[in-house]
């Protein structure tokens, strides 16, 4: 399993996709049936994990693809660990 350290360095762009397309949290948590807090965790990335029902959900909502929704941060960018 990876270190902790490593998990940090797995970025969401949730912010941004919303921004681009003028969508609320709020509005993405009812068209996927995901709870706002759920989302929230997500977006300021504390969440461990994913299912893949709810990441093609996001997908669709946001017309992304996972690679769009997530980033992995070099080591000892902004948020990421040295």
């Amino acid at each position: 399993m990876p270190a902790e350290e490593d998990l940090s360095r797995l970025h969401c762009r949730l912010d941004e996709l919303l921004e681009a397309r003028g969508m609320t949290l709020t509005a993405l948590a009812e068209a996927v049936g995901v709870s706002l807090v759920n989302l929230s965790v997500l977006k300021n990335d504390r969440a461990r994990a994913i299912r893949f029902s709810t990441l093609i959900a996001l997908c669709d909502a946001l017309e992304c693809q996972p690679g769009d929704l997530f980033e992995v941060r070099a080591h000892g960018t902004p948020g990421s660990p040295r």
